[in-house]
């Protein structure tokens, strides 16, 4: 009898855990209602977050995608009203930035140019394009909650520039279908390689699913982006590119002569422009046979639009890479400037050395977002799971052969009529750089029959723009005119 009760007592007093795997579902949802001031009016608003699959050939639900939809429900007739679709880059990065920054109903608790601060959190967006548009963020399979599901599937199928888009526009075409979204106007978004992923989607989302485009928005465009479209940003090309951008930099941190510091930042960035495309580029195109005396002027107006002596020019022979640049511009003052965002500033182990030993401006953006991010979703969304959110994911070794998305995004816009395209660029940003997303903006087309279907709009920030309350304002402001310019009447035909 005492035996018995020792084992009914052992079995109350013990609790049982039923082990779980930490595995993604494949198809959820959790809707939640909410409401954001926008130009002083309230927009009210359901937002659905979870996961829709990503299928094989056979039917089989081989990835679980998540996302996050905005849907302003004031709304009786969708079919005007804008769909954007968005995504950030890496290629595996997490669609956090844009969402929790940009154009979503929520913004992280930052300061006024973009640093972290305490407690950290969200807050409304009252520049959120909501007011206009619904928005869905979009992350890629291994970013963010998204996941692979069956183990027996290659990661070949996933990481890829092809393989990307490819199942990216048919999860694309589920989602609209799902959504009753086939009759609005809709519109890609992407920073970083995310322009490279749009500009791809452009076509395949045309030619694959049948889906015709009013726009595509390339925040911050890499290389990638518009690979084929002017050839690699490299040689005499590249170091022209770069001085621009070297301008921008030096101005901020005071660096120019007095006579350009004095002037404005667009004012000063003209005349580094024009030098760099009309003077410096026909004489870097001729290498090791630079006239002496040539070769020592150039250096000096190197030097003169880039804040940096003309000493170290000379040494790079007039080349002078863009890591190097965030090493020296502030040396003699113990500090490097960020790649992303050169406004910011961080310390080096040692001042020697040809490069910085950190992105002091990727590692105050995780100060930031990381935390935003997962009380967010947990606290805010309701979206409760023990997957972790991942800031940049595992997607390495990337296939990059085949990469052709800038003709992908010519091809869309030339057998579409509608189709435009704007480019969103930091002045500050030394990894995508803004005179080279101009230089993108005039090689797209080279017949120059669509130039009235391009723009670029430049900001006083750098690479997430936005981070900067008054350009935060600005760009989504120019978000809606590209809206509105982009809606034909009705009844217009899609025609030349």
């Amino acid at each position: 009898m005492k035996k018995h009760l020792f084992f009914i007592l052992l079995s109350l007093l013990i609790t049982v855990t039923v082990a779980q795997d930490r595995m993604q579902t494949a198809d959820e949802t959790v809707v939640t209602k909410h409401q954001v001031t926008v130009k002083g009016k309230p927009v009210p608003y359901t937002a659905t977050t979870g996961t829709q699959p990503v299928w094989n050939e056979e039917g089989k639900a081989i990835a679980a995608v998540h996302y996050t939809y905005y849907e302003r429900n004031d709304i009786k007739d969708k079919s005007k009203r804008p769909l954007f679709i968005s995504f950030n880059g890496g290629p595996g990065s997490g669609s956090v930035w844009m969402h929790l920054a940009y154009t979503g109903p929520k913004i992280l608790k930052i300061d006024e140019e973009g640093f972290p601060i305490q407690p950290y959190g969200v807050r409304d967006n009252p520049n959120t394009i909501l007011d206009v548009a619904d928005i869905v963020f979009v992350n890629p399979v291994n970013t963010g909650y998204s996941r692979i599901l069956d183990k027996e599937v290659k990661r070949e199928v996933f990481f890829g520039v092809n393989e990307d888009i490819a199942y990216l526009a048919e999860w694309i075409n589920t989602f609209v279908t799902r959504k009753n979204r086939w009759e609005a106007p809709k519109y890609l978004i992407g920073e970083s390689y995310g322009t490279t992923r749009v500009s791809g989607l452009a076509l395949e989302l045309q030619n694959k699913q049948w889906m015709y485009l009013n726009g595509v928005i390339l925040v911050s465009p890499t290389e990638l982006g518009i690979h084929n479209s002017g050839g690699r940003r490299d040689g005499p090309l590249g170091m022209a590119l770069r001085v621009p951008y070297f301008t921008a930099a030096a101005w901020y941190h005071n660096k120019l002569s007095e006579e350009l510091q004095s002037k404005d930042l667009l004012e000063v960035l003209e005349e580094s422009e024009n030098y760099s495309i009309n003077e410096l580029m026909p004489v870097l195109a001729k290498g090791g046979f630079i006239n002496e005396a040539v070769k020592r002027e150039t250096a000096r107006k190197i030097a003169g639009f880039s804040g940096i002596s003309e000493k170290v020019v000379l040494q790079h022979n007039l080349d002078v890479p863009a890591a190097y640049f965030w090493k020296e511009l502030l040396r003699d003052e113990g500090y490097t400037v960020g790649r992303l965002d050169s406004r910011y500033k961080g310390i080096d182990r040692t001042e020697a050395g040809s490069r910085p030993d950190f992105n002091a401006e990727l590692t105050s953006w995780l100060h930031a977002f990381t935390p935003a991010v997962n009380h967010y979703y947990r606290k805010v969304l309701n979206y409760k799971t023990d997957i972790k959110y991942n800031m940049f994911g595992p997607v390495r070794p990337w296939n990059g052969d085949g990469d052709n998305t800038g003709e992908q995004l010519r091809q869309a816009m030339a057998q579409n009529p509608y189709l435009h395209t704007m480019i969103q660029s930091g002045y500050y940003d030394g990894a995508t750089k803004y005179f080279d997303a101009k230089y993108t903006l005039w090689q797209l087309d080279p017949s120059g029959k669509m130039k009235d279907r391009f723009s670029f709009k430049g900001y006083r920030s750098g690479h997430m723009m936005y981070l900067r309350n008054d350009d935060l304002i600005l760009s989504n402001d120019h978000l809606r005119e590209f809206i509105k310019k982009t809606l034909p009447s009705a009844g217009t035909p899609a025609k030349y």
